[in-house]
């Protein structure tokens, strides 16, 4: 296959409009897809883009040297000229995609900023939903920074280079042993003092802190740099927030995000570090500089942690305006003041304190348990104020009746902590596999992670019982399969592979009820395992250690099982990570994660994965607002998948005068299915109707068989409906002259090969007028 060629080089020169020139601006899905084919052609040419993404034609559809390619393009005989997008390397470019998996728990958090029910008129209630959601995403970062501290400061520095034997197992901690008993005062190495073995263990947390502001900033300064289609604000308030000017432009609030949770993720390093010390100076008899030097360095920290809550809880996002400020004062003196408490702290605990030995865990183990408490009552008043919003306009098809937000939010944070846990358990493990030397992580990471096998098991039975739910709707299906096809020759074998098809499509709509019991299965064991290790302040084994013979097998095959899974996981997360780095089709697999969960601004977490969106829709957008103010030509804008998603975006940031121009050709969409359920506010029936009266026209193509696409179930009953019924799939059910080797089942694929595909397209063309630009075209 050749490679795609770059557009002939030469200034661009504008011609006149051509009456009657139509172009085709295709969209693909998930996964990604290459240009040639796209448009069905082993040469293309890119028109415009960058390698990032791009726009691409047929070679022989491309502009002679010297034209304008705003303008290019002859009419292929059969059809528009035909352009494809390519956004894929958006999400699944070079090797430090990898990275991104450390950031999982960021974006699904992300996520449930945007799932919020749609409340019109309720500002104070959604500007208090968002900031519960941002305030969850601050602890997420907390979280994953006080892992890292547990891992750094308390297993290498405290625990394992304080105790000899552990030291005799990895030899290169030795220059961090203190003296061996009766040894005089100051034998050991300088390092040995055990506040200096802190401070220097403390690199690797503020590190990791340094390298996910150096990630968002990368992003940052990439996606969200591009500005959109400049335009007035939507009057139309059933629109929805997708048609604000300055919806896919979140620079600002992304930055000051970021220079508040850089700050926090300092701060958390610089308390693991000065909480120790303050403890052993404020002892009788200490150090009176010292004595009052530590509480005057607490207190900044908090007055600094003060802060940074204060810019997270300020300010949302500003949608109906592009927001140009970047308040570089903020952005970077808060950093810098955590920074710099963060080094005066290092030098703090470095002083030299006589008598200061280590000795079982760290002190500041109860950080887990706060922070644990305080995602859990975050989540609770997020499903209080949700469930207020849905009950003030209820939405029979929004998942878990508005509560989808609460239950992802609740999910991020079991993310979070089985990573954090699994990491931790895993590196004590490897200090120390017998546990006998170290006292190990807090117990609560313990608990946490003995609590997966119950969960684990809930999910098991829920998946026994879908299995047969699903086995159940196959054999309706089969009577149905049957009498569609009525005169032709049964074919078993046939029949069973086509009913279960559409039966496995159906699991999609059973998410609600999954995601459901996932949550209520977290909470509970989550709540358990809190309570469990705060009431007994042991692990789950020695808790159960005086009980009956069954719970305590119970526990300790929990905790056991618990302990291996975790480690699997992480093991897991490790080769993948690794794979992705140096495999592009396993970049490419990642990249289908990100193109699901990274459509959504980074409005909750900027170190979440950054928007694609805030790239693709300005493309789109321009793309279409210039060619069809060059050429007054007809342009259905067709997306598949997840790019039927970027072209409704896209059609909402047009303005009013060229949305009524172009028309949207939809197939395999998600737009109602998942994203009208789980995202009502800006998917729900009242925004989808509003895209289908300002559009000019709307066709929508969908299969019983696809898992993910399906109706939009708009209709104004003025006007046919957008969704045209569904598709035949397979083309043919047994052998036929067009067909004469058996159909195969498409699915959620190749739309286009669908003579109905082709059939709308021209029908869409035929209803756009381009010598009237300034009237409405009838409706279709």
């Amino acid at each position: 296959m050749e490679r795609a060629q770059e557009r002939p080089a030469g200034r661009p020169t504008a011609r006149p409009a051509e009456p009657g020139q139509d172009l085709e601006l295709l969209v693909h899905g998930v996964g990604g897809a290459t240009p040639e084919k796209m448009l069905g052609d082993p040469r293309t040419v890119r028109v415009t883009g960058d390698d990032t993404a791009a726009v691409f034609r047929r070679a022989a559809d491309a502009e002679a040297p010297g034209q304008d390619a705003r303008t290019a393009g002859r009419e292929p005989r059969g059809g528009p000229v035909r352009e494809a997008y390519v956004w894929c390397n958006l999400t699944s470019g070079d090797g430090s995609r990898a990275l991104w998996l450390l950031l999982l728990p960021f974006m699904v958090v992300n996520l449930a900023h945007w799932m919020r029910p749609a409340a019109p008129g309720r500002q104070r209630a959604v500007r208090l939903y968002g900031l519960l959601v941002r305030l969850a995403a601050l602890t997420l970062t907390v979280l994953l920074i006080a892992a890292a501290c547990e891992v750094a400061l308390d297993l290498v520095a405290w625990q394992c280079a304080g105790t000899p034997g552990c030291v005799r197992r990895h030899s290169w901690l030795g220059f961090l042993a203190p003296a061996a008993g009766g040894a005089p005062a100051g034998a050991g190495g300088w390092w040995s003092a055990p506040g200096r073995r802190l401070a220097l263990a403390a690199t690797l947390p503020a590190a990791l802190t340094g390298l996910l502001w150096y990630l968002s900033h990368r992003t940052w300064s990439t996606y969200e740099s591009h500005r959109p289609l400049s335009r007035a604000p939507e009057p139309d308030p059933d629109a929805g927030a997708l048609a604000r000017p300055g919806f896919w432009y979140g620079r600002r609030l992304v930055a000051r995000l970021r220079a508040a949770h850089t700050a926090a993720g300092l701060l958390t390093v610089a308390a693991a570090v000065a909480v120790p010390a303050a403890r052993f100076d404020h002892r009788p008899g200490g150090p009176a500089a010292l004595g009052v030097l530590g509480p005057l360095l607490i207190a900044g920290l908090l007055v600094c942690a003060g802060a940074a809550v204060g810019v997270v809880c300020s300010r949302g996002r500003s949608e109906n305006r592009l927001d140009h400020g970047v308040d570089r004062h903020l952005v970077r003196r808060l950093p810098l003041g955590a920074l710099g408490l963060l080094l005066l702290t290092l030098v703090y605990s470095g002083w030299s304190r006589p008598g200061w030995h280590s000795a079982g865990r760290l002190p500041g183990d109860p950080a887990f348990g706060a922070l644990t408490a305080a995602q859990g009552l975050l989540v609770v008043a997020l499903g209080v104020v949700a469930r207020d919003l849905h009950r003030r306009r209820p939405d029979p098809r929004a998942g878990m009746r508005g509560l989808g937000g609460p239950a992802v939010a609740l999910l991020a944070c079991a993310l979070g902590g089985v990573i954090s846990g699994g990491v931790a358990q895993r590196v004590a493990d490897w200090l120390d596999g017998t546990r006998a030397l170290l006292t190990g992580p807090p117990v609560l990471l313990t608990w946490q992670a003995s609590a997966i096998p119950p969960l684990l098991a809930v999910l098991l039975l829920l998946a026994v019982r879908l299995t047969l739910d699903t086995a159940r709707l196959a054999r309706t299906e089969r009577d149905r399969v049957r009498h569609e096809h009525p005169g032709e020759p049964e074919d078993p074998a046939r029949t069973r592979a086509v009913a279960h098809a559409r039966a496995m499509a159906t699991l999609t709509d059973r998410a609600p009820l999954v995601l459901a019991v996932l949550t209520v299965a977290t909470l509970l064991l989550g709540g358990a395992a809190l309570a469990g290790a705060l009431a007994t302040g042991r692990t789950p084994d020695g808790a159960a250690h005086r009980t009956g013979h069954v719970v305590r097998a119970v526990a300790e095959t929990s905790q056991a099982l618990g302990s291996w899974l975790v480690g699997l996981g992480f093991l897991l997360f490790v080769t993948w990570g690794r794979r992705a780095y140096k495999d592009a089709s396993a970049r490419r697999t990642i990249g289908i994660l990100w193109d699901v969960g990274t459509f959504w601004p980074r409005a909750a977490h900027p170190f979440a994965p950054p928007c694609y969106a805030e790239r693709a829709v300005p493309d789109l957008t321009w793309r279409m607002a210039t060619w069809t103010r060059y050429t007054g030509g007809r342009l259905v804008l067709s997306g598949h998948s997840q790019g039927s998603v970027l072209a409704a975006a896209a059609a909402w940031q047009l303005p009013p005068s060229v949305r009524k121009r172009v028309a949207l050709l939809t197939y395999g969409s998600p737009l109602e299915r998942l994203y009208g359920r789980w995202f009502p506010a800006h998917f729900g029936p009242p925004a989808l109707a509003s895209l289908h009266h300002d559009i000019a026209c709307w066709r929508n193509l969908h299969r019983r068989t696809d898992p993910i696409g399906g109706p939009v179930r708009v209709s104004d009953g003025a006007t046919p409906e957008v969704d045209h019924e569904p598709l035949r799939d397979p083309l043919a059910y047994g052998r036929t002259p067009e067909h004469p080797l058996p159909a195969p089942i498409l699915g959620h694929s190749d739309y286009q090969a669908d003579p109905a595909f082709a059939r709308e397209r021209a029908r869409l063309l035929g209803r756009l007028r381009p010598e009237l630009p300034g009237q409405r075209p009838d409706r279709c």
